[in-house]
């Protein structure tokens, strides 16, 4: 496949006039076949959602097959071409079903977006900062939990979050490292001390940054500022317009730059779904347009209600150059579960799994997924 006409994404340059290439299901110098018009388009890599909870009525805490393939078919259709779902806080039984059935389907999958991994975002959270997550269920740090979680997934748990205050906290985050797994510090009361441990222990990320963890301030900058002073950690963020006010979205990447910042979805089953009541691990929702409230509060978010196309989109009528909201999308997200090597830029030699957007609008043209094209 030729794909001519475009302004193709670089992760140096921002976007440059070029033309992709594609031999099977990679990108290469040259190639044959047909030609995608890309004209009036900006060409980008498939999208990478490594926080995401449901969308189109599934959640991927049911664990159920078809559940979990409607996910995967409706991530594709709006450009994400590789995810990682997120587990809620949950028994260790039904946490356990939720890996053997990740498990199962990237041996099976077919179609859909590629099952990357999987993020554990509960249940080793603290109480106080627990958000949305059901409290019954809430763990402390379990490094040999973990690993049984890891084997039921064959692998597949890529992320987990911790709330570093909690005994034995330290000790959980080597024993993840050693698992092939990396700590997001998260739903977390941590001062700035107890997080900087955390990081210097080995924790690499911080789950939704400024949602479910203490403000940043002057005095006690907490879990913010301890993963600024740490270089290697990414920060993600949910640029959907009712987590983070504009203001801050342009902050944050002001702060840590384009290159350390995740966008994330954080969607929950109702998105692409109309507004109503819905069941969320263990609890219900509400959706009024794009917000997702506790239903028996109304004033804790729970989730969010659009697609990670949509936080981009979002993040570009912020202000953020759409360069660095792509690459917030993709490639930093790519490094952060391991698929960097294949997935996350336009290299030759990677994955051919990219998308067009109309320039004036950024809806999606089209989508080339390994090389096939799948949307159009």
């Amino acid at each position: 496949m030729r794909v001519a006409g475009g302004q193709v994404f670089d992760l140096e340059h921002g976007f440059i006039e070029r033309e992709l290439f594609t031999s099977g299901a990679l990108l290469a110098a040259e190639g044959g076949g047909e030609t995608l018009d890309a004209s009036g388009c900006y060409v980008i890599p498939g999208l990478i959602d490594v926080h995401f909870h449901g969308c189109v009525g599934e959640d991927f805490s049911d664990a159920t097959p078809d559940g979990l393939q409607r996910m995967a078919d409706y991530e594709l259709s709006q450009g994400v071409t590789y995810i990682c779902p997120a587990g809620m806080t949950l028994p260790e039984e039904q946490l356990m079903r939720i890996c053997e059935n990740a498990a199962a389907h990237r041996a099976n999958a077919s179609h859909g977006a590629e099952l990357a991994g999987l993020n554990l975002e509960g249940p080793f959270l603290c109480m106080a900062k627990k958000g949305a997550q059901n409290g019954a269920f809430l763990h402390a740090p379990d490094g040999a939990m973990l690993h049984r979680l890891q084997v039921a997934a064959n692998g597949l748990v890529k992320l987990v979050t911790v709330a570093p205050e909690q005994p034995g906290s330290l000790e959980f985050i080597r024993a993840a490292r050693a698992d092939g797994v990396t700590v997001s510090v998260g739903h977390t009361t941590a001062d700035y001390d107890t997080a900087s441990a955390a990081y210097e222990a080995g924790a690499r990320q911080a789950t939704h940054l400024f949602n479910a963890m203490p403000p940043f301030t002057h005095r006690a900058p907490g879990v913010i500022g301890a993963a600024f002073d740490h270089p290697e950690v990414q920060a993600e963020l949910i640029s959907d317009g009712i987590h983070i006010h504009p203001s801050v979205v342009r902050a944050t990447f002001r702060l840590f730059g384009a290159h350390r910042v995740i966008l994330v979805s954080d969607s929950l089953r109702a998105t692409g779904m109309p507004d109503g009541q819905y069941p969320f691990g263990g609890q219900q929702i509400v959706v009024r347009g794009n917000r997702a409230t506790m239903a028996d509060d109304p004033n804790t978010l729970a989730g969010s209600v659009t697609s990670l196309m949509g936080c981009v989109r979002q993040a570009v009528k912020f202000g953020i150059p759409l360069s660095d909201a792509v690459r917030a999308a993709t490639y930093n997200p790519a490094r952060a579960i391991g698929i960097d090597h294949r997935a996350g830029s336009l290299d030759d030699g990677k994955e051919a799994s990219f998308v067009l957007l109309e320039k004036d609008t950024l809806t999606i043209r089209a989508v080339v997924f390994k090389g096939a094209l799948v949307v159009n």
